[in-house]
């Protein structure tokens, strides 16, 4: 998808409830759309809710292993900043990693253990890492509810992309349910919006 070509490999990584399966379906459904091939692979490193999760989405004429290696993501989704640091040596070094700028506090931090790091996004770039940042959360209420920012994130990834709105509309409608798709269509203008500003 990028340079204008359809071979895209994307991570997207967050922590259990932010619907990560659902943008790798939408954007599975996009490939699908334009005529390409499309695997998907999710990893669950805690069970439970809140715990860190990580899809591969792999683009293409023809894919044979859903899966990315290191250093091999054109883009990286991060639908949280902690996530977004610790998969970051996935990013290829001319990729874009999409952040959302959010924080979800681990167990680990909840419980005095461990610190949530600072200046996260600074650290990334002091690094030389593409970054798009996004306040994701903003625009899932501006959109009508918190749980769209993964949609809005989809959005802002069609738009650094240059996938038409309506093919991205159209794998959006095939993959929510009827009385979800308005408040979502609303959430993938949003990021869609936002991203062509920031470009």
């Amino acid at each position: 998808m990028s340079n204008n070509s359809y071979k895209t490999n994307i991570l997207i990584v967050g922590v259990g409830g932010q619907g990560s399966l659902l943008a790798s379906k939408i954007l599975g459904s996009i490939a699908k759309i334009i005529g390409y091939d499309c695997k998907l692979s999710e990893v669950h490193g805690m069970s439970q809710r809140g715990g860190s999760v990580v899809t591969h989405v792999r683009i293409d004429g023809e894919v044979v292993s859903p899966i990315i290696t290191p250093g091999e993501a054109d883009y990286i989704i991060a639908f949280e900043m902690l996530e977004a640091y610790r998969w970051s040596y996935y990013l290829k070094k001319d990729g874009i990693m999409i952040v959302n700028k959010q924080k979800i506090l681990p167990m680990p931090v909840i419980m005095g253990k461990e610190k949530y790091p600072e200046d996260i996004l600074n650290d990334l770039k002091a690094n030389n890492i593409n970054i798009c940042e996004v306040d994701g959360l903003q625009l899932a209420h501006k959109a009508g509810g918190s749980k769209t920012v993964n949609v809005v994130l989809i959005g802002v990834f069609c738009a650094l992309n240059n996938i038409p709105f309506v093919v991205a509309e159209e794998a959006l409608c095939q993959s929510v349910k009827e009385k979800f798709i308005a408040m979502n269509k609303k959430a993938l203008m949003l990021g869609y919006e936002s991203a062509c500003k920031s470009k």
